[in-house]
């Protein structure tokens, strides 16, 4: 990428603020777009931009193809690209864009001489930008990483394929590995709460993470592997094995698919580590409060004449006192990827294995119905449930082959296998026993055991085309999810139900009796078809994307006996209409409107169409934005709607339906990039309407829909310092206002503000690169309710200020 001439022009705030923190980042996130417009950006290039669509493969057959889509000339000797990859490059973009994205990080740079390119070794390529990489900038054919390299250029989309985030008509982000790195991510959670739109419904230390995307839930059992579902834990996913994360916000299932529990509020989809060209081996220690050791080792190696063939190995294991009272965390992991990749043929086999136990998690609670007020949440350190652990263990393996039949054509298929398991104390204090406004409950201990077990396919093809000077890019695809699941559940007896509380908690009594295997409760199959056309007109100017995919849900639920209690077997269609506008090079006026799915349900017993099966739900959205690239930051503003049936029973008729509805309505704002040389910036802003549109017998329609706050904010900056080479500060402040606790809202979870912080330091020891990280999370110990659920009217407690520490080294 070429180097642009940074420069900076002051801003100065004109109006007051009446609570400090909200007000500093709704001007931030309001102000961006209007502050880089007034920045000098770098001089373009005067060529006009074409349409690109090059696919991953060798750079040197890359820049064959960059030739004969453009009018640019290479000259460069076979040694210098031999054994590079290049990833797919695709979109609106002038030749050089399109040059400077195959070219980032393989060291190589350029001079131009009218349409003559001639391609040379960087002469300071060990004196670029403190980023850390391996070999390619983008393995495995990603998108490159954009400026200040927290978040890549672009990412996948399922079956529409990868796609520069200029050229998509959705909100997306794509985090990279180096910010996972940067931020000591441990788990997905610490990566996808970088945004004002996402938030967690669990806390750290909690038995799984689950999150909140526009407003909605997204369960950990709903998250994608390499673009498939049933693949991820359904407790917590490592970090140690992703190289990106996929966030899209809002429905996406004619992208992806229904998923598991029919999620509608956006997807997540963890791409997997690729052996880089060059040879890796990097060893991590880590630390965190209080006292939980760790060691991460990260290898990979490419053989072969071209170095087709890849190996990527991560081991993570971690253990010690966490920082509950009594806790203790024992985790380990072991992830091996291969690959093979040649000009028209790419072949990846995924696999991994983590097992988990925790003494005293983090636990939901729920409030006792008819209280006055939410009690104050008590020190992040109490183990509420005192007594309570968690044992969980998951192995995946995964397959994915592309084949390029030619130029127009690329063919695929994908399977994959996961076995998870769990062993849990769960002790229940709900209803007239949960919460009190002065802390206290009463709570019975119980086991809950469960397993799953998933096998997952998708076969496709994507192809392009021109017709009358319009070109196609087509995309037909059929995929398929088998799960089977199963539990097994034994309470105490009522006479060992315990008072406690919340501030003292009394030790849960241990359980005694026969702890059973768990028997099958379900099967399911989710299988579907899909067809997508994506149009470019005016030079790649007008993007239209449609398409359509026929989703069928099947099911079956058993009893202990195995026989079968009640069975499920519709389908329905979700539509895809998307929008993308190009009135200037760097602007992208964009919409769309689609469905997410979910499994509808059967009417009940005692209700009056007892029996009646509903076919799967639709949620549907609405969406218009626009995204402005200013060369080195990306600014975005979006404004969506999403629409989701609830069901409700008739008070007056006692017809069980799927006619009542949440509505979410939502202003997005987020700034994200590198403002100035070594300055990172990523700032966001969302502004929630979410109302019960309708209700049973009109109870509480109208009210603000239980669980989403009004606003939302995050601000974070990675800067490194100038004076002091090698060195980097970084914060972070996250804010969530004020949450309806409950669907009556006479309840409301109070606001919250968590503040990080965190420094780095790069150097080299004995010739082997050294990396020394400290990040204090929630430093000034902020005790606040996380919001668990906006279907479950249940709180977590936030973690307490948490010290990670790091020493990485690479040999």
């Amino acid at each position: 990428m070429i180097d642009p001439i940074s420069r900076t022009r002051e801003a100065r705030a004109t109006h007051m603020v009446r609570s400090r923190l909200p007000a500093i980042l709704t001007a931030l996130a309001l102000s961006a777009p209007f502050v880089m417009a007034l920045m000098p950006q770098q001089a373009q290039a005067q060529e006009a931009a074409v349409q690109i669509n090059i696919s991953q493969q060798s750079l040197s057959n890359a820049l064959l193809q960059l030739g004969q889509q453009t009018s640019l000339q290479f000259l460069y000797t076979s040694d210098l690209v031999r054994g590079l990859s290049a990833p797919a490059v695709s979109g609106n973009l002038t030749p050089e864009q399109a040059l400077n994205r195959l070219l980032a990080g393989t060291g190589i740079e350029y001079s131009r001489e009218g349409n003559t390119i001639n391609l040379r070794r960087s002469v300071d390529t060990a004196q670029l930008a403190p980023v850390t990489v391996t070999g390619n900038a983008a393995e495995g054919g990603l998108p490159a990483p954009y400026a200040g390299g927290q978040v890549a250029s672009g990412g996948g989309l399922g079956v529409l394929g990868s796609a520069d985030v200029m050229d998509t008509p959705f909100s997306t982000t794509n985090y990279t590995s180096q910010m996972l790195a940067d931020q000591q991510a441990r788990t997905l959670a610490d990566v996808v709460v970088n945004e004002s739109s996402v938030r967690m419904m669990t806390s750290t230390g909690s038995f799984s993470e689950d999150f909140q995307i526009r407003g909605y839930n997204v369960t950990s059992g709903d998250v994608g592997l390499n673009g498939l579902y049933g693949l991820t834990s359904s407790n917590r996913m490592p970090a140690a094995l992703m190289e990106r994360v996929e966030v899209l916000k809002g429905p996406g299932t004619l992208m992806y698919g229904i998923s598991p529990n029919g999620s509608v509020g956006g997807n997540i989809n963890i791409v997997t580590k690729r052996a880089g060209d060059e040879p890796l081996t990097r060893l991590t220690t880590t630390y965190e409060s209080r006292s939980v050791l760790g060691a991460h080792l990260d290898m990979g190696r490419r053989f072969g004449a071209d170095k087709q063939w890849g190996i990527r190995f991560n081991g993570a294991y971690r253990n010690g006192e966490t920082s509950l009272d009594n806790g203790r965390q024992k985790f380990g992991l072991g992830a091996l990827a291969l690959d093979y990749r040649s000009p028209t043929l790419r072949w990846s086999l995924d696999t991994y294995s983590q097992r988990e136990n925790i003494d005293n998690f983090r636990s939901q609670n729920g409030f006792r119905p008819g209280i006055s007020n939410i009690p104050s949440p008590p020190s992040g350190h109490r183990a509420i449930y005192s007594g309570a652990d968690l044992m969980s263990r998951d192995s995946t393996v995964a397959s994915r082959l592309e084949y390029d039949v030619s130029d127009r054509l690329m063919v695929y298929a994908a399977a994959g296998y996961r076995y998870g398991a769990s062993e849990q104390d769960f002790p229940s204090a709900r209803t007239t026993n949960a919460v009190d406004a002065q802390g206290n409950f009463r709570v019975l201990n119980a086991w809950y055991d469960a397993y799953s077990r998933n096998k997952t396919g998708e076969v496709g093809a994507r192809t392009n085309f021109d017709t009358f000077g319009v070109k196609h890019v087509v995309s037909l695809s059929g995929s398929i999810l088998k799960s089977e699941a199963g539990s097994f559940f034994l309470s105490a007896p009522a006479s060992q139900t315990t008072d406690s509380n919340i501030y003292n908690p009394v030790p849960l009594i241990p359980m005694t009796g026969d702890r059973e295997s768990p028997t099958k409760t379900s099967e399911t199959t989710l299988s579907s078809l899909s067809l997508t056309d994506t149009l470019s007109f005016a030079n790649g100017r007008i993007l239209i994307t449609g398409g359509l995919r026929q989703q069928q849900v099947k099911s079956e639920n058993f009893n202990a006996a195995g026989g079968v209690t009640s069975s499920y077997d519709e389908d329905a269609i979700s539509p895809l209409a998307g929008i993308v506008l190009r009135p200037l090079e760097n602007v992208s006026v964009y919409g769309n409107f689609t469905s997410g799915l979910t499994r509808g349900g059967t009417a009940p017993v005692d209700a009056a169409n007892a029996g009646q099966v509903f076919a799967p739900y639709k949620s549907k959205q609405y969406e218009a934005g626009v995204k402005v690239d200013w060369d080195r930051v990306i600014t975005t503003v979006s404004v969506f709607q999403i629409d989701r049936p609830n069901a409700i029973t008739d008070p007056f008729t006692n017809v069980y339906s799927f006619d009542g509805e949440q509505r979410n309505r939502g202003l997005e704002l987020s700034a994200v990039g590198e403002v100035m040389r070594g300055l990172r910036l990523m700032a966001s802003a969302t502004f929630y309407d979410a109302k019960l549109q309708r209700t049973a017998g009109g109870v509480n329609q109208g009210n603000n829909a239980n669980g989403v706050p009004k606003r939302t904010f995050n601000l974070g900056a990675d800067w490194d310092l100038p004076w002091v080479s090698g060195l980097s500060l970084n914060a972070r402040a996250i804010h969530t206002a004020a949450t309806p606790y409950d669907a009556e809202n006479t309840l409301t979870l109070p606001s919250w503000t968590r503040y990080d912080v965190g420094a780095r330091y790069r150097t080299k020891v004995s010739g082997h690169p050294v990396t020394l990280r400290a990040t204090v999370e929630n430093v000034t110990n902020e005790r606040y309710w996380l919001s668990s659920s906006t279907l479950l009217t249940v709180g977590t407690v936030a973690a307490p200020r948490t010290v990670l520490l790091s020493a990485e080294v690479e040999f």
